[in-house]
Parts: structure tokens; C-alpha cells; sequence
């Protein structure tokens, strides 16, 4: 008996103790550690992997690898060695004689390419038809003087090789050959890069504008995010131009309202095209994105390789994508005043038509906007 008047059950003469109170420790044990009790087997592990956020992060990481390599090969492709495919061409009146089909020939031969030659009976007509872009050069071949017309703004590396090759095709036939620039690149653009820097700066900043308001104004009703979107191309638009223009004077654009309204378009067609993948895809939105405008859509662009030297089917796919349709349009709004296409201006708005159709027919799918309260629910309240 113990001091307190209870009864207590001796412990067995090695020591251990008596069976119930193995009973309940076992019981304890097990209770304690039954959760542990069976080893997790691999569907285990994944299916706790892919509640993780490791899983989307190791995504990324194979995704960022196989874009960075994507993006330097598409613009290696098209920019590294720019070759020229199909070139348009204006023979003026006796370009056709047996001479100048001489110098033609040797022009093919030097360029590596085929001249999609257009006659013209005088040159005013071939002049006309560069200053519409439908031809890139025009030639004046007579018995002992040939004259070659080039455009650098229709596309410097063109203009380049051309005046190489009609140099060396001259002499090669001991023809003297003239080459004039009727419409040069301005003096702080000598290459012809400035105006796809600027294209592609309201690109890029377009979607990243639409990106960081669906992080930072998630809250956004979709009257808003479009508004805004707006808003934010618009006074985007601005800086660009004025920035090359006003500040750098690197560029001088002769309708600023119009290249400003270009640059703005830009800006509001990239950001609801993300807003539009973001709609149907979610948090991987940017892999469209990215490809469509820049994987794909700025090295087709025309800006740094006009599009004779682009490989055939990117030069006819990037008419048709944002970037492309920027560029063309700011290019004949700054060199070609007067001689200005619809085509561009109607491919961004298709596009970005699309995106806010898309945008406001699936809203319901898009991660942000603020929930909306039952009427009857705010009466009550």
C-alpha cells in the first residue's frame, strides 16, 4: 500500500512493467508517431512538390535558359549576316537596251540575288515608285554612263549594298557609274537604327507596363486596366519622342504628333496583347508575349535589316505583327511625309482590337478586379 492509501501494482521482479502499463505506452507511442508510422513513398514527394513553389520556379528556370537562347538566335538569324533575297527594282527607258541587260545581269550576280524589276519610261516615274516603296533602287543604264538611284531611308544596308555592287559591276564592264542617295538618312540617324529603337522601346515597355499593373493595381476592373493601359502608352509615347527628338536631337520627326500617336499605339496594342494572354493562360503569359513580339515579331520588324535581306517568310510575317507595322509606319511618317500606307496603322488595330475583345469577353478568367458586392448584400449593409 502507498502512503496516500491507493493501491499500486508492484513491478515485476526484472524490472519491467506490469503489461497495461506496456499496453498504454505503446498505445502513446503510436498515437504519437502513427502520422510518421508509413514512409512516404515518390507520389507522395510529388504531389507536395507540385503544391510548392519550387515547381513553377524550376519551370522558370528551364523556360529563361531555352528564351535566352531563342532570343539570341532569332536576331543572329536575321541580323548576323543579312543576305539579300529579292530585291525591287525600276529600269528607266534605256535601262533594257543589250547594255543595260549587261549591267542588270551583273548586278544579280553581284548581289547574290534576283531584281524584281519594274520599267518606268522616265525617272520622275521611277522616283515615284521609291518614294511609295515599291521599289527599293532604279537604274539608268546608257552605252557608256549608267546612273543607280538608291533610298538610304528606305533601308541602309540595301542602299550599302547596291552602290557596292553597281561600283564593282561598272568597272568589271567598264561602264561609269553614278550612284545618288534621293532620300538620305538624317545625319544623327547614319544608320537607320533610331527609329527601331524607339519601336522597340514602346514594345518592350508596353507588356512590361501591362505586367506591373497586373502586380501592382491587381485591383483593376477591366474598364480600368484598359484605361490605364492608355493612359500609361500615351504619356509613354510622349517621353519616347520627345526624348530622341527634343533632349538627344538625334532624330528629327518631322510630325511629331504623328510618330508621338505611333509610339502610343505601340505602347497600348503590346500591353493588351499580354493582358490578353493573361487572360487565357495566367501567370504564363509572358512566353507568348515574349515570342510574338519579340522573339519573333522586332527581328522581322524591318528596323535594323530591311526586309529584302530578311530571310523570305520573316519578312512577310513581320508586316503583319506589332512591331513590324510600328516600324513601318514610323519610318513613312518621318522619311516618306505624304506617301503614307493604312496597312501598319490596320494591323495594330486588329490587333489590338482582338486583345481587348478577348480581355473583355473572358474578364471572369483574368487574375485581378475587385469583387463585387450584391446589391442586396450593400442594402442590408
Amino acid at each position: 500500500m502507498s502512503d496516500d492509501g491507493g493501491a499500486r501494482e508492484d513491478p515485476r521482479p526484472d524490472g519491467t512493467a506490469p503489461d497495461g502499463a506496456a499496453s498504454d505506452g505503446a498505445a502513446r507511442t503510436g498515437a504519437a508517431h502513427g502520422s510518421h508510422a508509413r514512409p512516404r513513398t515518390g507520389r507522395d514527394r510529388w504531389e507536395e512538390f507540385k503544391k510548392s513553389p519550387f515547381l513553377p520556379a524550376t519551370v522558370l528556370v528551364f523556360i529563361l535558359a531555352a528564351a535566352a537562347g531563342m532570343f539570341a538566335g532569332s536576331y543572329t538569324y536575321t541580323m548576323a549576316n543579312p543576305t539579300p533575297r529579292h530585291v525591287p527594282a525600276a529600269l528607266i527607258g534605256e535601262a533594257q537596251s543589250p547594255r543595260g541587260a549587261a549591267f542588270v545581269a551583273g548586278m544579280e550576280k553581284a548581289l547574290d540575288a534576283s531584281l524584281v524589276l519594274h520599267t518606268y519610261d522616265t525617272e520622275a516615274g521611277a522616283r515615284g515608285a521609291m518614294a511609295d516603296q515599291r521599289v527599293f533602287t532604279a537604274i539608268r543604264a546608257g552605252n557608256d554612263r549608267t546612273t543607280v538611284l538608291v533610298a538610304g531611308a528606305a533601308g541602309a544596308s540595301v542602299a550599302q549594298l547596291v552602290e557596292e555592287s553597281a561600283a564593282a559591276v561598272g568597272k568589271q564592264l567598264g561602264m561609269a557609274v553614278t550612284v545618288t542617295d534621293v532620300n538620305p538618312l538624317q545625319e544623327g540617324d547614319p544608320r537607320g537604327l533610331a527609329l527601331f529603337y524607339i519601336s522597340l522601346a514602346a514594345v518592350i515597355i508596353g507588356f512590361v507596363g501591362a505586367i506591373q499593373l497586373s502586380v501592382h493595381a491587381r485591383a483593376l476592373n477591366p474598364l480600368e486596366r484598359i484605361a490605364y493601359t492608355a493612359a500609361y502608352a500615351l504619356l509613354g509615347g510622349f517621353v519616347i519622342a520627345a526624348v530622341v527628338d527634343w533632349l538627344l536631337g538625334a532624330l528629327h520627326l518631322p510630325s511629331f504628333t504623328q510618330s508621338w500617336m505611333i509610339l502610343a499605339f505601340t505602347m497600348f496594342t503590346s500591353g493588351m496583347v499580354f493582358t490578353m494572354f493573361n487572360t487565357l493562360m495566367g501567370r504564363w503569359a509572358m512566353l507568348p508575349t515574349w515570342g510574338v513580339m519579340v522573339l519573333l515579331g522586332n527581328p522581322s520588324s524591318g528596323g535594323a535589316v530591311s526586309w529584302p535581306l530578311l530571310p523570305s517568310v520573316l519578312g512577310h510575317i513581320g508586316r503583319w505583327l506589332p512591331p513590324g507595322a510600328s516600324v513601318n509606319a514610323q519610318h513613312t511618317a518621318v522619311y516618306y511625309q505624304g506617301h503614307q500606307f493604312v496597312f501598319p496603322y490596320l494591323v495594330m488595330a486588329g490587333w489590338a482590337l482582338v486583345s481587348c475583345a478577348v480581355f473583355w469577353i473572358w474578364r471572369h478568367r483574368h487574375p485581378g478586379g475587385r469583387a463585387r458586392v450584391p446589391e442586396h448584400a450593400a442594402a442590408a449593409g
